[in-house]
């Protein structure tokens, strides 16, 4: 939101009132707190009638320090509140005085309070080195005509700094000059609105900041002042988290140790899923014929997800199966089952008037209701749509147990559709504020079926595909991205809506293999191909229209074969990734920006990305196969021709449609599984080592953990090359091969049951 009306005057019916001299400072042991008048005070007379503002600094975290704003105390507080897991109640800051200035420190970050002159919060990393500040007009509450107050707050931005994040976003990737609000909707891929919102923003310059409030969070970032980024909320209080770096890395580690880490998906969700489309018809006879078409023609399949109307028309959700097209659901997914699939239904957290749950919800008031008492409904989505009511226990253990019927039979996980469309005139049973429910409500309905799961299944076997989220929910994936166009344009911008969560914190992500609305053109559907299956998921769905890849001729069954067989070579390397994710935070698919922080073209870059620390994906957006793409510095290694590319530098080409930039890192060394058939095999059979030995003749040494399908270590392989020998040694005794990729020099010696070494120049596609 704006306040200004440029640099010199408020916008009409604006005051704003800022923190502008330090009248009183306490330090306690772990805690700072500060109350500034909003004017110079030059004598007692201008104490009266006239604000404080009161300043309170703590770290909830080692290496994060908050800063709660206040105006007026006493209002109440209903919630909800962002669950904060790492928050710890043991002291992890100290407070000193240095001179003219208060400091608090925790772990690498100091924020320095000067005590004389302007009032100012700057924010120091563990070098000294300032990172960003609350200047002059930093601290600050307005009011508006009408009685909307506000908090708010700028932080500096640097001299080329760039900002990143703020949920899953299609605007431009790099989000400086733009007006950011955070508030759900389902607003599609193509506008400024979001299905993932999330107040947490990451800067090129090595720190985070995260606004602790679950409503509606409005960022001005360089787009009012424009050296600044502001955020504001409509409240008596703001609180904001800073999040120390050095790198990226480190503030993603540290944000999503204080938030949540994402849980680790199942091996076998890493394999392709094929959906029955939206409105499409379909019985088992179709579902059958998909999934047998898919064997026939040699593409393996991991999933099948049945989407809304496996249910019957107007009675969404009763999770009962549509008897006329699905008579025998147990004998059907028992069926699929034996095929070697996983099944995914369609839900979501709405009950229609015609659905026989309604009358049940209604008798034992578990939706949300009106003011005047009454359960709130309306006819868009569905006719007289009512609203799970999650803050009540009692409603969401309702809500799972209908969910558990369907386990029961045999469904394996959930695509937890919408959660977006919340209301803001409603009454919630544990009294919540309806502005910051609207955008919690997702996590709520998100943490209710992703629990159930883990509680029937077991960690470690519980996925969601959800579309909504905010704060916190990167523990309950994977996470899509909503409804996208079928074109190269919605591909794209696909594609920056992941880049921008994942520097949300979210680890694992997905989209629609050749768009949602629509029927995309060959062209399309086959370079969506590519980039869907060098995601960290990857699903082939429709809107009015089938996704089977021979519907697009048989040049897309050739791709769909081609990309998942390689999906499943990589999954030994990717499921390592994964593994990191939800240990560290670190996501799956990484901007560069999170590897190449310090190379300056790397931080703009929103056309590709990291799969993994060590592969480069640069999807095609175009028929022709044209491409332009940066390469950061080192020379890289394609990993299905075996050509080389150096950079720093943009580099172009034309792809056929089996192939795009897929460029392996100098010095990285990829496992290969064996098992191009599956996602979950057994990885250490047979594994292949392919070593892209890093330029020159240095000696250098890597460790490759190859992960089992808990995430627990399976396999440990150190490599050592001392001057011409790469000596290779493993920790269990299996079969694998070396395979030394650019020099045909290195001498390979090999322990503990390796069986085969070579160099290649060029080696063979996985």
């Amino acid at each position: 939101m704006k306040f200004t009306d440029g640099f010199w005057q408020m916008r009409d019916g604006v005051d704003a009132s800022y923190a502008t001299e330090l009248r009183d400072l306490r330090l306690d042991a772990d805690r700072l707190t500060a109350h500034a008048a909003v004017k110079r005070v030059t004598r007692r007379g201008d104490t009266l009638n006239a604000p404080l503002i009161t300043v309170e600094a703590f770290a909830p975290a080692e290496g994060v320090i908050g800063v709660r704003v206040t105006h007026l105390a006493g209002r109440r507080r209903p919630g909800p509140e962002f669950a904060l897991p790492g928050a710890t109640e043991d002291a992890t800051a100290t407070t000193r005085r240095d001179g003219p200035a208060a400091e608090l420190t925790s772990g690498p970050l100091t924020l320095r309070l000067p005590t004389e002159g302007d009032f100012g919060l700057e924010f120091l990393g563990a070098d000294g080195r300032l990172l960003t500040a609350a200047g002059r007009k930093g601290t600050a509450f307005a009011t508006v005509a009408g009685g909307g107050h506000h908090m708010l707050a700028q932080l500096a931005l640097g001299v080329g700094e760039t900002i990143h994040g703020l949920g899953e976003r299609f605007t431009p990737y790099v989000k400086n000059g733009q007006v950011v609000d955070m508030w759900q909707a389902d607003g599609g891929t193509n506008s400024e609105q979001a299905y993932k919102n999330v107040p947490f923003y990451l800067s090129s310059r090595g720190y985070g900041v995260f606004v602790n409030h679950p409503g509606k969070v409005s960022f001005e970032v360089g787009s009012e002042a424009v050296g600044q980024v502001q955020f504001s909320v409509e409240d008596q209080v703001l609180e904001y988290f800073v999040v120390a770096g050095p790198t990226p890395k480190d503030v993603l580690t540290r944000y999503t140790a204080l938030t949540g880490r994402p849980a680790l998906p199942p091996a076998w969700s890493f394999g392709l899923w094929l959906t029955t489309s939206f409105t499409t018809d379909y019985d088992e006879a179709t579902v059958t014929s998909f999934v047998d078409g898919m064997s026939e023609r040699g593409i393996p399949l991991s999933v099948f997800h049945f989407d809304c109307f496996w249910m019957r028309e107007y009675q969404w959700c009763d999770f009962e199966w549509d008897p006329q097209t699905f008579p025998d659901p147990v004998g059907m997914l028992t069926r699929l089952k034996e095929k070697g699939l996983r099944i995914c239904v369609w839900i979501n957290p709405y009950i229609a008037q015609k659905s026989a749950l309604y009358a049940e919800g209604a008798e034992k008031g578990y939706f949300v209701r009106t003011p005047e008492g009454d359960i709130w409904q309306w006819d868009k989505w569905q006719a007289g749509m009512a609203l799970v009511d999650f803050t009540d226990p009692e409603a969401t253990a309702w809500f799972q147990a209908k969910l558990k019927t369907l386990l029961d039979q045999g469904v394996d996980g959930f695509k937890t559709d919408f959660g977006e469309r919340i209301p803001t005139d409603v009454v919630w049973h544990d009294g919540s504020d309806q502005e910051r429910m609207h955008n919690y409500y997702t996590h709520l309905y998100n943490k209710a079926v992703f629990e159930l799961l883990e509680k029937e299944r077991g960690q470690g076997e519980a996925v969601l595909f959800a579309r909504s989220a905010t704060a916190g929910g990167q523990q309950f994936p994977v996470h899509w991205g909503g409804d996208c166009w079928s074109s190269f344009g919605a591909m794209a911008e696909s594609l920056r809506g992941g880049l921008s969560l994942s520097l949300s914190g979210f680890g694992f992500w997905s989209h629609d293999i050749g768009g949602f609305e629509g029927t995309p053109d060959p062209a399309v559907f086959k370079r969506w191909l590519a980039f869907g299956l060098l995601s960290s998921h990857s699903r082939l769905h429709g809107s009015s229209s089938y996704r089977v890849p021979w519907e697009f001729g048989d040049e897309a069954v050739a791709v769909a074969r081609q990309f998942t067989e390689l999906k499943h070579r990589l999954m030994p390397y990717l499921y390592g990734a994964a593994v990191a994710a939800h240990r560290t935070g670190v996501p799956t698919m990484r901007p560069l920006l999170l590897e190449f922080p310090d190379d300056p073209a790397a931080r703009t870059v929103d056309r590709q990305y990291l799969l993994g620390p060590d592969l480069l994906v640069a999807p095609v957006f175009s028929e022709d196969g044209r491409v332009e793409y940066y390469v950061p510095e080192g020379t890289w290694t394609h990993l299905l021709t075996g050509e080389t590319v150096t950079g720093p530098g943009w580099h172009h080409g034309t792809y056929g449609f089996d192939s795009l930039p897929l460029l392996v890192r100098p010095g990285a060394v990829l496992p290969l599984g064996a098992d191009s058939a599956r996602p979950d095999g057994d990885w250490t059979r047979n594994l292949e080592l392919r070593v892209y030995a890093p330029e020159g003749t240095g000696d250098f040494s890597r460790t490759v953990t190859v992960p089992d399908l808990t995430g627990a270590p399976a396999a440990t392989y150190e490599l050592v090359r001392t001057g011409g020998t790469l000596r290779v040694t493993a920790d269990m005794d299996r079969p694998y091969e070396v395979v030394v990729v650019g020099d045909t020099s290195l001498d390979v010696v090999m322990g503990r049951a390796g069986t085969a070494a070579r160099s290649v120049t060029a080696p063979g596609a996985p």
